[in-house]
């Protein structure tokens, strides 16, 4: 049908906008790459709705930073002003990368052009905040908004203060949320009951759950669930995760399964662990992260021949470990480390700060968790030692050689920061007065004064 449409346009449609448009939003939904930027660039006429098109295509295929690129050409080409739409999906763009600068100088835009701060792009700006770790940017545009504002807008700030650990502020706002008398929706619930997750509110989560399913009339979904069993398993309540797993009308999915595991190893709970452990693997055979929780079961447990045997299953199955790392940008440069790295042209200035940031925290009263080390080995210095190398450590120690004294340092880790890692950063916040914002692969951690904005509780 596109090349049909083509033909046509072809025959006397050159000077119609409407008719470019159409077309290139044909190109946008089933023409390839090649054929849809090439129509883009031969355009004649482009306006708003055409730069709008392909910005929202790149978005829409994982081409982030494309996306913002095409906007500075659009901005440079001076053909035609953006809109609401333009900065939608151009902030959605700056969402995907946790480019925080890049989202003040897309804020300060809209502000500085006097574009209307509607439904969709205010809720664009708090997720961008949230997302890229900087909560009092969404609250700044939460509270500036007025009284005019959806159940998206309040479900985006919910999602902001859930994602950043701010599990009480969360269920503050959702009481003012029911004053104003807006009905919450599945995703509000979806969020509070994460809140009450992330928090270790059982009480409050069991209450939610109820006014969800009594009062709304909500059915629960996977992710509901998901919450609970969360919770239930973060707070140790195995016999109630297990109900309401059994309970439930749908089949578990692996990250249930993967809830479980990882309460078990925090819990101490090793039999159930292994039970959970084959589970999450059947459910998803093809994930790493199953085979890892369970190897991990075993190692704690000293049952290193089962570690051996989860280690040969991912290797029959070709299953790949994804190895742990850490990143920093610094001057819009993303240097990324991983456990050991030795490969950083600043090498020595790190490992130099590495050692002072271990004698500083060993004087601040830090004693290394080797029991994060699930390593066959009984040498408690060799252990530390492993330790002292993690990604996030010489993450922050690059951080801390690059920036100004007082400026925070945001670091990224692609898995969940382990639990030495977090007692030692903690530590290093206080040690050195830095805010230190790192984002791991369950939400944010905002380490100030010798605490986390999680209060040891992930």
């Amino acid at each position: 049908m596109l090349l049909d449409a083509r033909k046509v346009f072809d025959r006397g449609h050159e000077g119609d906008t409407v008719a470019w448009n159409s077309l290139l939003q044909g190109y946008a939904t089933a023409g390839g790459v090649n054929a849809l930027r090439e129509f883009f660039a031969g355009m004649q006429g482009r306006d708003t709705v055409s730069w709008n098109t392909i910005i929202a295509w790149c978005v829409e295929n994982g081409e982030y930073e494309e996306a913002i690129a095409v906007f500075r050409e659009m901005l440079a080409s001076m053909e035609c002003l953006p809109d609401r739409v333009t900065l939608v999906s151009v902030i959605s763009a700056i969402t995907y990368l946790g480019a925080l600068a890049q989202g003040l100088w897309a804020h300060a835009y809209v502000c500085r052009k006097g574009i209307q701060v509607e439904e969709r792009l205010s809720s664009a700006l708090i997720n961008m905040y949230s997302k890229c770790g900087c909560i009092e940017g969404a609250v700044y545009v939460f509270e500036n908004l007025g009284p005019k504002m959806s159940v998206d807008t309040w479900n985006a700030m919910l999602a902001g203060f859930t994602v950043n650990g701010c599990s009480k502020k969360a269920l503050e706002l959702f009481v003012k949320m029911e004053i104003t008398g807006l009905v919450p929706n599945k995703i509000t619930f979806n969020s509070i009951l994460n809140a009450c997750s992330h928090g270790g509110f059982v009480e409050e989560g069991i209450g939610y759950f109820e006014k969800m399913t009594k009062v709304y009339d909500i059915e629960p979904d996977i992710a509901h669930y998901g919450c609970m069993v969360d919770l239930f398993c973060r707070t140790g309540l195995f016999d109630k995760a297990e109900n309401m797993i059994q309970m439930m009308p749908m089949k578990p999915d692996a990250s249930m399964w993967k809830a479980l595991v990882g309460a078990c190893r925090t819990h101490r709970n090793f039999e159930l662990g292994r039970k959970a452990g084959h589970r999450l693997i059947e459910a998803a055979p093809n994930d790493h992260a199953g085979y890892v929780l369970l190897s991990n079961i075993y190692a704690l447990d000293g049952n290193w021949t089962g570690v051996h045997k989860v280690r040969k299953l991912m290797l029959d199955r070709g299953v790949q470990k994804l190895p742990g790392s850490s990143s920093i940008k610094i001057d819009g440069v993303i240097h990324e480390f991983i456990s050991g790295d030795k490969n950083h042209l600043s090498k020595e200035e790190i490992y130099k700060m590495l050692s002072e940031m271990c004698q500083k925290l060993k004087v601040a009263g830090y004693v290394p968790d080797t029991s994060q080390v699930l390593l066959d080995i009984d040498d408690e210095d060799v252990k530390e030692s492993s330790l002292a190398l993690h990604s996030e450590k010489l993450a922050i120690a690059f951080g801390l050689i690059s920036t100004a004294p007082g400026t925070p340092i945001r670091i990224v880790k692609n898995l969940r920061v382990c639990g030495d890692c977090h007692n030692a950063i903690q530590l290093l916040s206080k040690i050195y007065g830095r805010c230190i914002i790192v984002r791991d692969a369950n939400r944010f951690h905002h380490f100030r004064e010798g605490s986390c904005s999680c209060s040891d509780f992930w």
